[in-house]
C-alpha cells in the first residue's frame, strides 16, 4: 500500500488551524487557565487574584438622622447647587468621579441638562463615550493592561486626577463587580478585572492611598492581605499605618481625605476583622487626635480652618485662607464625623455650626461659582445627606415628587428655594 505525502501547502494549512484553534483556546479560556499556561510556558510570574465574595461593595451607613444639623429644605438647597450640571464636551474624569460618589448610579433628574448616574457611569467604563465628549484631544482614560485595565491619572488633561479615585467614586456609587469595562481594545473585561490590575499594581511608597484603601475595603474584606506583582504582602494594617504617618498637614483635601478612609477601615474593621487590634488602636488613635485638634479650632462663625491640624493656634493667630480651603475643611469633616462614633466627635454645637457654615457658604454661590470648585461643594451635599441619614439620589428623588422640575429658570429657583439657616 502507498503511503501517500502531505503537500507543503496542505501542512501549513493544518498548522494555520492548529495555531488558530490554540488562540481561540487561549483567548476564551478562563483567567486562571491563562495565567497557567503564561507561568509554564511564558516564565511569567502571576499571582493568583484576590476572590471577591460579592457581587456589589459594601457600604457604610451612617449613624445619625440629626434635622438639627440640617433640615429638609436645607439639605435641597445644597443638593440643587451640586447637581451634575456638565457640559458634555469635555466632561471631566475628576468631577464626575466626585459626582457619582455623591449621587450614586441610581440618580435621575426631571431636568435634562444635569447628567444621570448611568450617563456619568458609562462615561466613565466606556472608552467610546469618552472618546465621544473628548474625540482626540485627549488621550483614553482607560489603558488596557496585559491581565486587566488600568486609569491615567494625574494632572493631565481629561485624566483621573488622583489615583485609585475612579475606582473608589465608582464602588462608593454601588458599581456591580461583573459591569464591564470598556477599553480601547474593547477586551471582555468587568470591574473586578480594574480592582485586580489596581491590587496588583498598589504600592506603599505612593503619595496618595486613601481611595486605594476605600476601595479595597470597601470590595475585599473578609480578606484582609493580598500579593502585588513584585511579590511584596500588602495588608490593610499597612495602610493604616501608611495613612497616620506623617504630619496631618500633609495628605489630600487638607489631610481630610486620610480621616475619612481610617474611619471608614474601623466600620469595616467592626465587621470583619481586618485590623489587627494594634492597628485599629492607632487608627482610633490617630482619630480621637483629629476630634481634639478641630475641637479648639472652630472659628466664631462655624468654619473649620484649612490648618485645622494647627489646633487653638489656628485660631488664636489665624492666617489668610482662601475660602475654597475652608469649604474642603469643613465639608470634609462633616463627611467623616457622620459615619464616626459619637466618643469621636466634638461637641455637638459644633457639628451644628459648621453645618450652618457650609450650608450658607454653598447656596450663596452661583452655580457656576459652584462648577468652578465642584470637587469641593460635592463633599458638602454627601455630608449633609449622611447627616440626615440618607443619600443625595433617594433624597432627591422623593423632594422631586413635590418639587418638580419647571423648564423656566426662575420658577425653577423659587420651587426649592430654601430659608438661609441661622447660626
Amino acid at each position: 500500500m502507498k503511503s501517500r505525502k502531505l503537500s507543503s501547502k496542505t501542512l501549513i494549512a493544518v498548522q494555520v488551524l492548529v495555531v488558530v484553534a490554540f488562540c481561540g483556546a487561549y483567548t476564551m479560556g478562563s483567567r486562571d487557565s491563562r495565567q497557567a499556561f503564561n507561568t509554564v510556558f511564558l516564565n511569567q510570574v502571576t499571582y493568583p487574584e484576590v476572590k471577591i465574595e460579592r457581587k456589589v461593595p459594601l457600604q457604610v451607613a451612617p449613624l445619625y438622622d440629626d434635622p438639627s444639623v440640617v433640615t429638609d429644605e436645607e439639605l435641597a438647597a445644597v443638593l440643587k447647587q451640586v447637581r451634575p450640571k456638565f457640559p458634555r464636551k469635555h466632561m471631566k474624569p475628576n468631577h464626575v468621579e466626585h459626582a457619582l460618589r455623591t449621587w450614586s448610579i441610581k440618580s435621575t433628574f426631571q431636568d435634562p441638562s444635569i447628567v444621570s448616574g448611568i450617563e456619568m457611569r458609562d462615561f466613565l467604563i466606556d472608552h467610546a463615550r469618552f472618546l465621544a465628549s473628548w474625540g482626540d484631544e485627549a488621550s483614553p482614560l482607560l489603558i488596557d493592561e496585559p491581565e486587566g485595565i488600568s486609569i491615567r491619572w494625574g494632572s493631565q488633561v481629561g485624566g483621573s486626577v488622583h489615583h485609585d479615585h475612579w475606582l473608589a467614586s465608582l464602588t462608593e456609587a454601588g458599581i456591580h463587580l461583573d459591569e464591564p469595562v470598556f477599553a480601547p481594545a474593547r477586551r471582555d473585561m468587568d470591574i473586578n478585572d480594574v480592582i485586580q490590575q489596581s491590587l496588583r499594581d498598589f504600592r506603599l511608597d505612593e503619595r496618595e492611598v486613601e481611595w486605594s484603601a476605600m476601595a479595597f475595603g470597601l470590595w475585599i474584606p473578609p480578606v484582609k492581605q493580598w500579593k502585588t506583582t513584585d511579590g511584596r504582602s500588602v495588608s490593610f494594617d499597612q495602610l493604616v499605618q501608611r495613612l497616620i504617618r506623617g504630619d496631618k498637614q500633609y495628605g489630600v483635601c487638607v489631610g481630610t481625605h486620610r480621616v475619612y478612609s481610617l474611619m471608614l477601615l474601623i466600620r469595616l474593621d467592626d465587621e470583619f476583622d481586618i485590623l489587627s487590634d494594634r492597628a485599629r488602636a492607632n487608627a482610633y488613635g490617630y482619630l480621637e487626635r483629629v476630634r481634639d485638634l478641630i475641637s479648639v479650632c472652630q472659628f466664631e462663625d462655624g468654619h473649620w480652618p484649612a490648618n485645622w491640624m494647627d489646633g487653638k493656634t489656628a485660631l488664636t493667630n489665624p492666617q489668610e485662607i482662601p475660602e475654597y480651603k475652608n469649604v474642603i475643611a469643613t465639608g470634609h469633616h462633616l463627611e467623616w464625623l457622620a459615619i464616626a462614633p459619637k466618643e469621636l466627635h466634638p461637641p455637638h454645637e459644633q457639628i451644628v455650626k459648621a453645618a450652618k457654615w457650609i450650608i450658607n457658604n454653598t447656596t450663596s454661590h452661583t452655580e457656576d461659582e459652584i462648577l468652578q470648585k465642584y470637587t469641593f461643594y460635592s463633599h458638602v451635599g454627601n455630608a449633609l445627606a449622611l447627616w440626615r441619614h440618607t443619600h443625595a439620589a433617594k433624597f432627591w428623588k422623593e423632594w422631586q415628587k413635590t418639587h418638580p422640575y419647571v423648564p423656566d429658570a426662575k420658577a425653577d429657583n423659587d420651587a426649592i428655594e430654601a430659608p438661609k439657616p441661622t447660626l
